[in-house]
Parts: structure tokens; C-alpha cells; sequence
């Protein structure tokens, strides 16, 4: 399989922070390639910059072959983007949010209700698709911010923390959908979480990130093997490649910083 994602030593600065240092990675096509972090590691800003809402301070990378700052028109044409933060309209139906961002898409007229019938039926929503989305559950509200980003069939989705805030039973529900894009549609996924269990079942390989620079890539299996720990999970090799553990909630606590804590008490 080709590569539908190269990145090339990817760098953003805002004054004197460096965000992103001399980020680089490959994503296959088709695959699912999940991006974990501590908060403020980069993530969100790396995938700002490939989306093509955020202009590198230097480095390239490329979306099936189109530069995201020389072709960005090219680039958005073949990507669904699903932010954190909510979206949608709570006052339009989710029938009118999405005709909006068919048209947004440039989503032909001939074939635009039949694309949002089929955006709709595949995310579990066509029950819901007349009612105001201010009385939406949060995992609806989420699964209709993903009807959005594919009306216009993309070739790469990109997800940041897709199930934050979700309840069990409605990210279990995300994660079945997310997976169906991959294997019915062959949708090449770029996400971001929190959750390792998320990441573990999810995707094909993961990049952890921490201060900007990308500590450790590969597969869930390989990353788990890497840090020479029987039974090794992913979240001790988050806590191993970050000095991060988790904490309830998805959180972070530093424990580097607790060890040094405990030196000085002990």
C-alpha cells in the first residue's frame, strides 16, 4: 500500500513556543493511525497543520500527494476533518446541518439528498434526522459532526478525541462506526485520544508525542514490546515514551514530577 499521509520534519512555532519540532511520519492508506499525547503535546496543532487550517513555520507534508500549503484546494477536497469542539448548529435539525455543509462541500445538487440519506444511515441517525440537535445525546451530537465530514466521500477522515466526553456505551458505539469506515469504505483514519484502550483496538499504529517531538511509533504490539515489560499495556508505554501515567478521566498526571516529590519527602 502507498502512503497517503507524509509528513516531513513538520515544525510549528507561535513566538517563542516550538508546538511541533521536527515532526515526520507516514500513514498507509487505509489504515487507522492514532496520534496520543499528553495535553498541550502538539497533537491538535499537527493536525490543524494537516487539515490545512494552520500554516507550518517550516517542513511539508502531503495528503495523497497534494502539498497542504501548495495544493491546499486540492488537499480539502480529499479530507473529512472532525474537531474537538462541537460544530454543529443546536438550533437547525440534523437534516439542515447537514445540507449546509453539503453545500459547503460543493456536494452536486442531483446527488446531494441521496449523499446525506447515506451519510445519515450510515452513522445510525435516519430516525433522528428531522429533530433539533439541541436535543441530540452527546454520542449523536458526535456522530452526526462525522456525517458532516463524509458527504464528500473523503479519502482521509481525521478525528481529534472523537469520544471525549461520551459515555461507555455511546464510544463503544463511536468506536463500531469508526471501524466500518475503515473495512466497508477503506477510509484512511487519523485520530487522536486519550484512551489507550481506544487506540489499542483501533488502530494500526500509533505515534506518541510529548513537547512538540514524537517519542516512539509503531504498531500497538510493537510499542508494547519495545519497553521490555511482560504484559506490558498501552498505557505503560504512554507513561514509559511520556513520563505521563493516567489518571481517571483520561487525564495526565507527570510522574516525573511525583518522583521528585517523593525523593524530597522520602
Amino acid at each position: 500500500m502507498r502512503n497517503i499521509i507524509e509528513v516531513t520534519g513538520l515544525t510549528k512555532r507561535f513566538g517563542s513556543l516550538v508546538a511541533v519540532n521536527n515532526l515526520s511520519l507516514d500513514v498507509m492508506e487505509g489504515e487507522t493511525f492514532g496520534l496520543l499525547g499528553p495535553n498541550g503535546a502538539g497533537k491538535t496543532t499537527t493536525i490543524k497543520m494537516l487539515t490545512t487550517l494552520l500554516l507550518p513555520t517550516s517542513g511539508s507534508a502531503k495528503i495523497g500527494g497534494h502539498d497542504v500549503v501548495k495544493n491546499s484546494y486540492e488537499s480539502r477536497k480529499i479530507i473529512g476533518y472532525v474537531p474537538q469542539l462541537i460544530s454543529t448548529d443546536p438550533m437547525l435539525t440534523g437534516l439542515e446541518n447537514l445540507t449546509v455543509f453539503a453545500k459547503l462541500y460543493d456536494v452536486p445538487a442531483k446527488t446531494r439528498k441521496s449523499q446525506i440519506d447515506e451519510a445519515f444511515e450510515f452513522m445510525g441517525l435516519m430516525d433522528a434526522k428531522n429533530k433539533l440537535v439541541k436535543n441530540y445525546s452527546g454520542g449523536m451530537v458526535r456522530r452526526l459532526e462525522i456525517a458532516q465530514s463524509l458527504l464528500h466521500k473523503p479519502k482521509v477522515l481525521f478525528l481529534d478525541e472523537p469520544t471525549v466526553g461520551l459515555d461507555p456505551v455511546a464510544r463503544k458505539m463511536m468506536w463500531e462506526h469508526i471501524a466500518k469506515l475503515k473495512t466497508e469504505f477503506g477510509t484512511t483514519i487519523f485520530l487522536t485520544t486519550h484512551y489507550m484502550e481506544e487506540a489499542d483496538r483501533l488502530c494500526d499504529h500509533i505515534a506518541i508525542m510529548d513537547h512538540g517531538r514524537m517519542s516512539a511509533k509503531g504498531t500497538p504490539d510493537s510499542l508494547k514490546n519495545s519497553i521490555g515489560s511482560e504484559n506490558a499495556t498501552l498505557d505503560d508505554v504512554f507513561a514509559h515514551y511520556t513520563g505521563n501515567s493516567l489518571d481517571e478521566g483520561a487525564g495526565f498526571r507527570d510522574t516525573r514530577r511525583t518522583r521528585r516529590v517523593a525523593r524530597r519527602l522520602g
